[in-house]
């Protein structure tokens, strides 16, 4: 029998304002409200308040909802620092209590370890530091605005390609904000304003950064303009004209300084935003995995040797293995750098089997992995054979780490120490750290 299609009725979003009561928070920092036993995510509602929202997404399962009005405010509640809060998309939990913030991502943490990894346990002390001015990076987008005639530069505006025009972020180093009024005219003034893609300011410990990306050769008045700058604030300059080259026009080649060592980096690779966290997370992380001067230790998802160097101070020997062949090049001339000899990088796919790796052939005493948001889904299965009796593992995603926590469970280890670690303040990020310790 023939079958004809028969499209199926879309469903409509009813814009009606409707009342809700919120329940919770989701571990995005979303409040939970129900209506018809269904959730309702409300961005910007707080658990006990009742507001006034509409519908943006009615799924079968959830929907979404836009934050119109509070009717009855949680205690909970304040007024966000920065001006632009309701605009730009970068946090998103200004207007809840900085004591809220980590209560409730300590809850989301948990929540998370208990339904995914069937483990319940008390958190250690939450890794914190200063909630303001924090940031040591921060990508300004950079827009000709033909319409209104003028260059804007700012982050994005939330969910939007948007710019938000940015003189100061109450989150970012002062270093780097007392860049941006000047930068801001210094780029309105460029010949080839189309030409300018965005412009990337890092804080490292001996000097501060500015990298230019450029879809198109500078002029030479335009670059000598950008060079002058750069010498009044004494800061490093760079030029990209591809999206995978760098070239510096002046200044130091930066670094910045970790547990007794000193890591060169380029602006283009990954280091944690947040310095202050950064040096606290790598001291515990010191603490909980206890290298002995006896021990092999397994670091992966090493990057610049962020982990791997500090541990070789204390431990026999080290070896660090990352994804990307550059980032190990660069550790292994950080290595070099701090005269660390017991130290090893190597390239490797940690997403696929370790049996063909030289490096896994021998066994270790300890491993920490350091993965990204994806978690370390290729090589957490394979643990066990690597000999270690306790596993350290850094999370920038709870919902991996209790997936992965699950597989450590099931191949022998223990959850012994877990911490939630606030590396972005008034966002709804989360980091975290647990220690596994085999079982016998």
């Amino acid at each position: 029998m023939a079958r004809f299609f028969k499209p199926t009725k879309k469903s409509t979003v009813t814009t009606k304002h409707q009342e809700f009561e919120i329940n919770r928070l989701d571990h995005h920092g979303a409040g939970i409200a129900f209506h018809k036993n269904k959730p309702v995510f409300i961005e910007g509602a707080l658990p006990g308040e009742k507001v006034v929202a509409q519908f943006t997404e009615n799924k079968s399962k959830f929907a979404k909802a836009k934050l119109i009005k509070t009717l009855i405010s949680s205690d909970e509640r304040v007024s966000p620092f920065c001006p632009h809060y309701h605009e730009c998309g970068g946090c998103n939990q200004q207007h809840l209590a900085r004591e809220s913030q980590l209560t409730y991502k300590q809850q989301a943490l948990s929540q998370m370890m208990e339904k995914f990894a069937g483990q319940t346990m008390q958190l250690d002390e939450v890794i914190s530091g200063d909630d303001l001015g924090y940031r040591r990076r921060a990508r300004l987008s950079v827009f000709l605005n033909k319409k209104a005639g003028r260059l804007q530069i700012g982050f994005r505006k939330k969910q939007s390609k948007q710019i938000v025009d940015i003189t100061h972020c109450p989150v970012l180093d002062d270093r780097l904000n007392s860049l941006i009024p000047g930068l801001t005219t210094l780029l309105s003034r460029f010949q080839d304003q189309s030409a300018l893609g965005h412009v990337e300011l890092v804080q490292a410990s001996n000097t501060s950064v500015m990298v230019l990306r450029h879809v198109r050769p500078l002029c030479d008045e335009d670059r000598k303009a950008f060079e002058t700058f750069a010498r009044k604030h004494q800061a490093t300059l760079y030029l990209m004209p591809e999206s995978d080259r760098l070239e510096r026009q002046l200044g130091d080649a930066p670094y910045y300084d970790e547990i007794g060592v000193q890591l060169p980096f380029l602006p283009s690779h990954f280091i944690q935003v947040n310095a202050q966290v950064n040096q606290k997370m790598v001291e515990q992380a010191m603490d909980w995995l206890d290298p002995k001067s006896d021990e092999r230790i397994l670091d992966l998802f090493c990057g610049l040797g962020n982990f791997t160097l500090p541990i070789a101070k204390k431990a026999d020997y080290v070896i660090g293995v990352e994804g990307v062949q550059d980032m190990v090049d660069w550790a292994k001339d950080n290595a070099n750098v701090n005269h660390i000899t017991n130290a090893d990088f190597y390239q490797a796919d940690l997403d696929k089997s370790l049996a063909n790796s030289e490096w896994a052939s021998e066994k270790f005493d300890k491993i920490l992995l350091d993965p990204a948001r994806a978690g370390a889904t290729g090589v957490i299965d394979q643990v066990s054979e690597l000999g270690a009796q306790r596993v350290l593992y850094v999370s920038c995603n709870p919902a991996t780490l209790a997936r992965d926590s699950s597989s450590l469970i099931q191949q022998g280890y223990k959850l012994t120490k877990l911490a939630m670690m606030d590396m972005f303040p008034h966002t709804s990020h989360l980091e975290s750290m647990a220690l596994f310790e085999r079982v016998g």
